[in-house]
């Protein structure tokens, strides 16, 4: 694979709603609906309160993910939307992305990643469990959620 470039960008972005709405039919597909109902404000991904991470691979859009704060101490952020497009998956392109995530959080000041995934992505949570993160009680829009799975790492 060519080499990954990692750009930031606004939530809002044509190319960002491009990845953001194929994973949200991904998920639709996987769960039913719309694929995830979390309010989320575009806001909440500028920084210093958040980021949000477009992998490219020769120009092309190829992944994503964000991060916004979480709680009153500013010192735990929250992922959001992550996505690989698929023919592209198990080539590092998440690792890649979420890695570049972890280091933004970490750069404004954050000392915790937290997620919400659900049951029926056996890849994500491979992912997740592979690079340390742990399962946490749930939280957020999803916690009383059949299915809902909630993870957690120190940066």
């Amino acid at each position: 694979m060519s080499e990954l470039e990692i750009r930031a960008v606004p939530f809002d972005s044509p190319v960002a709603g491009l990845l953001i709405g194929a994973a949200m039919t991904e998920l639709g597909a996987r769960y039913g609906g719309t694929g995830d109902d979390t309010p989320v404000d575009p806001a909440e991904f500028a920084p210093p309160a958040g980021a949000f991470l477009v992998g490219y691979l020769d120009g092309t859009a190829v992944g994503c993910a964000g991060w916004r704060s979480h709680g009153d101490a500013g010192e735990v952020a929250e992922l959001k939307r992550m996505y690989t497009v698929a023919t592209l998956r198990g080539r590092g392109v998440a690792r890649r992305v979420l890695a570049a995530v972890e280091r933004s959080a970490r750069d404004h000041g954050r000392t915790r990643l937290i997620l919400e995934c659900g049951d029926r992505q056996p890849e994500a949570i491979a992912l997740y469990s592979s690079l340390g993160y742990e399962r946490i009680p749930n939280f957020g829009y999803y916690r009383d959620a059949p299915g809902c799975l909630s993870f957690g790492r120190d940066l």
